[in-house]
């Protein structure tokens, strides 16, 4: 592999589009096997679309790194002093064959989903869109970006589904829920972690707007709704009893996170069980199928 090829992987972060398109098929396979199992439904068990899984996880790769890469763009002045190693920062990327490439992957990745039908498309056009206005506004807008990435992250279980249409939509959408609300629980306790750094920058974050405490409050409502809503999936026959034993040891997770914040008043070991926590609740959803 050239050091030019690295270099723009890099840029992607390659291992968090891997992770975001391996979530997505993880929805590809859960929709089939809810609605394969379906007596009147008109998909065979033997009959799984693994083309169309590939175009899922190829379309999911290339627009999370199309984010990543775009996200850096319009990041660096920050980047310069906070990840001067970073490709654009460090000088192996130019600022402006980054906005091209990020475009680029946008585009192709937008147009994999549309020959898969026009509901991934639709999700993918809007996907890219939400992701270029949040590098360029909705990050440094407090609340609507964690939203923001809670819903983005969520969306690729309901990418995945979309590949059955609106039957996969409403297969998944509990799962999408329970992402999203995890997700952006962590999104503001990571806030709350990196607020000394945020006010020298001079960033408009949650906690910089409403205060430390009752930006943990809110995290940690978001996450008790997470924790409660966490059996919905097997309660709905979305997932199996294997789902439901490891999600325990998920909501226990999400628990300890929610204690650090609360009682601890340690936002950077609240994000690492909250973190901790969404690895087991992937196992569960993985398990639970």
């Amino acid at each position: 592999m050239s050091a030019g090829v690295r270099t723009y992987l890099e840029l992607m972060r390659y291992g968090n589009c891997l992770m975001a398109g391996f979530a997505a098929v993880i929805g590809t396979l859960i929709a089939f096997n809810i609605l394969a199992s379906d007596a009147l439904s008109t998909y065979s068990p033997d009959n799984f679309p693994f083309f169309d899984s590939g175009l899922v996880f190829l379309a999911v790769f290339l627009i999370s790194g199309a984010g990543n890469a775009i996200n850096d763009y319009f990041d660096i002045r920050i980047d310069s002093i906070n990840r001067p190693e970073r490709p654009i920062p460090s000088g192996r990327v130019k600022l402006k064959e980054a906005l091209y490439f990020s475009y680029l992957l946008f585009v192709l990745g937008t147009l994999l989903a549309f020959s898969i039908n026009p509901i991934c498309g639709s999700i993918a056009l809007f996907n890219s869109l939400l992701l270029i206005f949040y590098a360029k506004t909705l990050k440094g807008t407090p609340l609507l970006g964690n939203l923001s990435i809670g819903y983005l992250t969520g969306s690729s279980f309901l990418f995945g589904a979309s590949v059955f249409g609106y039957g996969g939509l409403e297969a998944l959408f509990v799962l999408f829920l329970l992402a999203a609300l995890a997700i952006t629980a962590r999104e503001i306790v990571k806030d709350i972690e990196d607020m000394e750094g945020d006010k020298i920058e001079g960033a408009d974050t949650l906690p910089l707007r409403i205060g430390a405490k009752k930006a943990s409050y809110l995290a940690v409502l978001i996450g008790f709704c997470a924790v409660f809503l966490s059996p919905l999936p097997y309660r709905m026959s979305v997932l199996g009893l294997r789902y439901l034993y490891l999600v325990l040891l998920a909501d226990l997770g999400f628990l300890a996170a929610i204690y650090h914040i609360l009682a601890r008043n340690n936002p950077a070991k609240s994000s690492k069980m909250f973190k901790i926590a969404m690895f087991f609740a992937l196992l569960a959803f993985i398990a639970g199928v």
